[in-house]
Protein backbone atom coordinates (compact mmCIF):
# COMPACT_ATOMS: atom_id res chain seq x y z
CA UNK A 1 0.00 0.00 0.00
CA UNK A 2 1.10 3.62 -0.41
CA UNK A 3 3.92 5.08 1.62
CA UNK A 4 2.19 8.29 2.68
CA UNK A 5 4.44 10.81 0.96
CA UNK A 6 2.08 13.00 -1.02
CA UNK A 7 3.39 13.66 -4.48
CA UNK A 8 3.94 17.23 -5.52
CA UNK A 9 0.94 18.39 -7.52
CA UNK A 10 0.43 22.06 -8.28
CA UNK A 11 -3.34 21.70 -8.64
CA UNK A 12 -5.56 18.64 -8.47
CA UNK A 13 -7.57 17.68 -11.54
CA UNK A 14 -9.49 14.64 -12.71
CA UNK A 15 -6.34 13.15 -14.25
CA UNK A 16 -4.11 13.31 -11.17
CA UNK A 17 -6.69 13.01 -8.35
CA UNK A 18 -6.38 9.27 -7.75
CA UNK A 19 -2.58 9.27 -8.00
CA UNK A 20 -2.40 12.10 -5.46
CA UNK A 21 -4.88 10.34 -3.14
CA UNK A 22 -2.82 7.14 -3.21
CA UNK A 23 0.41 9.04 -2.55
CA UNK A 24 -1.12 10.93 0.41
CA UNK A 25 -2.67 7.83 1.99
CA UNK A 26 -1.07 6.91 5.33
CA UNK A 27 -3.27 4.26 6.93
CA UNK A 28 -0.82 1.84 8.60
CA UNK A 29 -3.50 -0.79 9.17
CA UNK A 30 -4.57 -0.84 5.52
CA UNK A 31 -3.85 -4.19 3.89
CA UNK A 32 -5.39 -3.68 0.49
CA UNK A 33 -6.96 -1.47 -2.10
CA UNK A 34 -10.44 -2.16 -0.70
CA UNK A 35 -9.72 -0.29 2.54
CA UNK A 36 -8.20 2.60 0.59
CA UNK A 37 -11.35 2.88 -1.55
CA UNK A 38 -13.54 2.72 1.58
CA UNK A 39 -11.57 5.59 3.13
CA UNK A 40 -11.68 7.61 -0.10
CA UNK A 41 -15.46 7.02 -0.25
CA UNK A 42 -15.82 9.14 2.88
CA UNK A 43 -15.59 12.17 0.59
CA UNK A 44 -18.72 10.95 -1.19
CA UNK A 45 -20.48 10.42 2.16
CA UNK A 46 -19.53 13.91 3.30
CA UNK A 47 -20.91 15.39 0.08
CA UNK A 48 -24.15 13.45 0.47
CA UNK A 49 -24.60 14.49 4.10
CA UNK A 50 -23.84 18.15 3.36
CA UNK A 51 -26.23 18.21 0.40
CA UNK A 52 -28.92 16.73 2.65
CA UNK A 53 -28.22 19.44 5.22
CA UNK A 54 -28.56 22.16 2.58
CA UNK A 55 -31.80 20.65 1.27
CA UNK A 56 -33.57 19.64 4.51
CA UNK A 57 -31.73 21.38 7.34
CA UNK A 58 -30.90 17.98 8.88
CA UNK A 59 -27.29 17.97 10.06
CA UNK A 60 -25.67 14.73 11.18
CA UNK A 61 -22.84 16.61 12.88
CA UNK A 62 -21.34 13.66 14.77
CA UNK A 63 -21.24 11.44 11.68
CA UNK A 64 -19.76 14.26 9.61
CA UNK A 65 -17.20 15.03 12.30
CA UNK A 66 -16.15 11.38 12.35
CA UNK A 67 -15.73 11.29 8.56
CA UNK A 68 -13.62 14.47 8.61
CA UNK A 69 -11.42 13.13 11.41
CA UNK A 70 -10.83 9.82 9.66
CA UNK A 71 -10.01 11.53 6.35
CA UNK A 72 -7.50 13.80 8.09
CA UNK A 73 -5.96 10.81 9.86
CA UNK A 74 -5.49 8.66 6.77
CA UNK A 75 -4.69 11.34 4.15
CA UNK A 76 -3.03 13.89 6.41
CA UNK A 77 -4.39 17.35 7.13
CA UNK A 78 -3.28 18.94 3.87
CA UNK A 79 -4.05 15.88 1.76
CA UNK A 80 -7.58 15.60 3.14
CA UNK A 81 -8.22 19.30 2.62
CA UNK A 82 -6.97 19.21 -0.98
CA UNK A 83 -9.05 16.13 -1.80
CA UNK A 84 -12.18 17.55 -0.16
CA UNK A 85 -12.03 21.03 -1.65
CA UNK A 86 -11.38 19.54 -5.09
CA UNK A 87 -14.21 16.98 -4.95
CA UNK A 88 -16.86 18.93 -3.02
CA UNK A 89 -18.73 21.55 -5.02
CA UNK A 90 -17.96 25.19 -4.13
CA UNK A 91 -21.48 25.79 -2.73
CA UNK A 92 -20.56 23.39 0.10
CA UNK A 93 -17.09 24.81 0.81
CA UNK A 94 -18.30 26.90 3.79
CA UNK A 95 -19.61 23.73 5.43
CA UNK A 96 -16.40 21.82 4.71
CA UNK A 97 -14.31 24.67 6.11
CA UNK A 98 -16.52 24.90 9.21
CA UNK A 99 -16.03 21.23 10.07
CA UNK A 100 -12.28 21.37 9.40
CA UNK A 101 -11.92 24.42 11.66
CA UNK A 102 -14.04 22.66 14.30
CA UNK A 103 -11.69 19.66 14.46
CA UNK A 104 -8.55 21.76 13.99
CA UNK A 105 -7.47 20.36 10.62
CA UNK A 106 -7.80 23.31 8.25
CA UNK A 107 -4.39 24.05 6.70
CA UNK A 108 -3.29 27.64 6.15
CA UNK A 109 -3.63 27.31 2.38
CA UNK A 110 -4.16 24.86 -0.44
CA UNK A 111 -4.09 25.46 -4.21
CA UNK A 112 -7.63 24.10 -4.74
CA UNK A 113 -9.42 26.87 -2.82
CA UNK A 114 -8.85 30.31 -1.33
CA UNK A 115 -9.53 29.25 2.25
CA UNK A 116 -9.39 32.80 3.62
CA UNK A 117 -12.25 33.91 1.34
CA UNK A 118 -14.53 31.00 2.23
CA UNK A 119 -16.86 31.99 5.10
CA UNK A 120 -17.78 29.69 7.96
CA UNK A 121 -21.35 28.45 8.13
CA UNK A 122 -22.48 30.24 11.28
CA UNK A 123 -25.50 27.98 11.79
CA UNK A 124 -23.21 24.93 11.89
CA UNK A 125 -20.74 26.77 14.14
CA UNK A 126 -23.57 27.30 16.63
CA UNK A 127 -24.70 23.67 16.45
CA UNK A 128 -21.17 22.36 16.92
CA UNK A 129 -20.55 24.68 19.88
CA UNK A 130 -23.84 23.62 21.47
CA UNK A 131 -23.02 19.93 20.95
CA UNK A 132 -19.57 20.45 22.47
CA UNK A 133 -20.98 22.07 25.61
CA UNK A 134 -23.44 19.27 26.38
Amino acid sequence: MPCGFAMEVALLNDSNFMQYAVSAYTNPSCVGMREFIEDLSRIKYIKRLLRRYKKTGELREQLLTNHFIILSNVFGVTGAARLLFFKVEPELHPEVKTFMVHIGTLPKSIPEADLIQIPLNQEIVGLLRAARST
